[in-house]
């Protein structure tokens, strides 16, 4: 419904109401104008407030579950992050996530790499810690860290990388109910929000 058109017929319902007061009708008579002035005032209301921010307020990450944009990843990703389509959109049917913040993710992690094994160990597009390589040598309380990840032979396949970090993503997105949190835990130790911010920022350049 148009803002406008609300806008003059809660005018006319005004002068209706105020044109009934004048002439003191019997209350049940004035039910009607009261009831319509008050549904139209609070479709005014509504309309003022939820669809003006909908339809122009920036992307938020503040939700537990992802933006979605176009349910394909945009044409200005490089080609390196292009030629996994298929794959990342399979992803993101499969967890609910925007095709396109997984191809930030991947971006800033590998740049479209499908073998690349960082200093630390994570392996492949989304960098995943394995339970091997150097990863092994990551101890928490109850033993090595990542004792029930994939391993680096796992993850050097594109499809199975794309997939496995996807759905840590959405689970940590769902258990933080936010995605810059998520993201945050996602990424490198120690660096606060700045991973999270980076991943965010590429997102924004490819809406």
């Amino acid at each position: 419904m148009s803002f406008f058109p609300l806008t003059d017929l809660l005018a006319k319902l005004v002068l209706m109401f105020y044109n009934l007061l004048m002439i003191k009708p019997h209350p049940r008579q004035a039910i009607f104008p009261v009831i319509t002035l008050a549904t139209c005032l609070l479709l005014l209301i509504s309309q003022a407030v939820y669809g003006s921010t909908h339809l122009h307020q920036p992307i938020t990450f503040n939700a537990g579950s992802s933006p979605t944009i176009d349910g394909q990843v945009h044409v200005s990703f490089p080609q390196s992050i292009k030629q996994w389509e298929t794959l990342i959109n399979a992803a993101a049917q499969e967890t609910g996530l925007d095709p396109n913040l997984i191809a930030s993710v991947m971006l800033q992690e590998s740049g479209g790499q499908p073998q690349v094994i960082s200093a630390s160990g994570a392996v492949g597009l989304m960098q995943v810690m394995p339970r091997d390589g150097t990863a092994a040598s990551f101890t928490c309380i109850n033993g090595p860290c990542f004792q029930n990840r994939p391993s680096i032979s796992e993850l050097t396949d594109p499809e199975f990388n794309i997939f496995y970090g996807s759905r840590f993503l959405a689970d940590l997105i769902s258990r933080y109910d936010s995605i810059r949190s998520a993201l945050r835990a996602y990424g490198p130790m120690d660096v606060g929000f700045s991973y999270a911010d980076k991943v965010l920022a590429i997102f924004n350049t490819h809406p």
